[in-house]
């Protein structure tokens, strides 16, 4: 009895174990005074519809931070469109882009185991600042500016409860020089997370006109900042679509992203990502090509932007593949009847037995 309850255990462990084997942006944070904040991890989609010269930049990002709430800024080429985008989309993407998994027989020794719609433009303040937009969008209060300076960006700033260093002056300055617009939006921690240094804000949606596509990487120095609040490291990971596979660089210099994914998009996937994305069936390219590209973005200054243009190269790129190994015992129905049986009948023959003693000498 002992060896045969032993057995059963033995064979229950391992087809447990058998079962178990089986598969299952950026810009520049803005905080009050004397409130760091930094920029985490960040997830971006970019859409690029290069027929139309249209950029739509979609962005999950969390932010580590003291403050209970603050803002940041987000710099584009022209003036954007700003709207509430679904967050659905990220782990869509995800999953089209997770690597195969594998299973392969264990070795031979035996184990178990917001809305709103666009304002005119304001008339120019003193400040030398337009507001040319503002609304309350996807869980922010937006404002679309356009700087005659920096200082004057700077100003603006101070004087809507954002921050006003120099730091923030000397990295707007390019993009006012350039003629960029800044879209300034203001987060707030909701109860649940006051608690937290960690901020996640909800997606939103950047679409603007450039004859490039391109992600503002450009950021001041965070290394004090990040190290204060404890910030070792991040990551940003980029899905780049378009009619073709995409290479990316800083500002005419190498950038040490990776590609970790590439290849097409089947047209059943392109339709639900744009529904997820609350954009209509015709957006973009009709036949896309998804790049991803995963960048250990460390706590030092970005001394430009990512611009996307065009590959040479065209393959395809998948992941490894993920190798589970599983029992070579493989158990069918009737295997775990028997080992019930086996582990079960022995007791039932027992407890019948007692009862036909106790009847026996009951009758006596």
């Amino acid at each position: 009895m002992s060896f045969r309850i032993l057995t059963a255990c033995l064979l229950l462990y391992c087809l447990a174990g058998v079962r178990e084997a089986a598969p299952l942006t950026a810009c520049c944070p803005a905080p009050r005074s004397g409130e760091p904040v930094v920029n985490a991890d960040q997830t971006v989609i970019l859409l690029w519809d290069a027929a139309n010269k249209m950029q739509h930049f979609i962005r999950k990002a969390s932010f580590k931070s003291e403050a209970d709430d603050f803002g940041f800024i987000v710099p584009s080429p022209t003036q954007p469109e700003l709207a509430e985008s679904g967050g659905e989309a990220f782990p869509y993407l995800q999953k089209l882009t997770e690597p195969e998994v594998i299973q392969k027989p264990r070795p031979s020794n035996f184990s178990c185991g917001c809305s709103g719609g666009f304002k005119n433009k304001a008339a120019p303040e003193s400040l030398g600042v337009i507001v040319l937009d503002e609304k309350e969008v996807a869980g922010f209060h937006a404002s679309v500016l356009e700087a005659g300076s920096a200082t004057a960006l700077v100003q603006w700033l101070k004087k809507n409860g954002y921050a006003f260093s120099q730091e923030i002056e000397v990295w707007a300055k390019p993009y006012v020089d350039q003629g960029w617009k800044f879209t300034a939006l203001k987060v707030a921690k909701d109860e649940t997370r006051k608690a937290s240094k960690t901020v996640a804000a909800a997606a939103l949606r950047i679409s603007f006109q450039t004859d490039r596509p391109l992600f503002p990487y450009r950021e001041p120095d965070p290394s004090a900042v990040a190290a204060e609040l404890g910030a070792v490291n991040r990551l940003l990971r980029i899905y780049f679509i378009a009619e073709a596979r995409y290479a990316a660089e800083i500002d005419k210099g190498p950038w040490s992203a990776k590609v970790a994914w590439a290849g097409k998009v089947k047209d059943a996937d392109r339709l639900a990502v744009l529904k997820l994305l609350n954009l209509p069936e015709t957006t973009g390219p009709a036949q896309w090509f998804l790049t991803e590209f995963e960048n250990n973005w460390r706590y030092q200054a970005a001394p430009g932007d990512v611009y996307f243009s065009r590959s040479g190269n065209q393959d395809a790129v998948h992941r490894e593949p993920v190798i589970q190994y599983v029992s070579s015992f493989m158990p069918t129905d009737v295997t775990v009847y028997a080992l019930a049986g086996l582990f079960f009948l022995p007791l039932a023959i027992r407890c019948f037995r007692a009862k036909e003693d106790e009847k026996e000498v009951a009758s006596e």
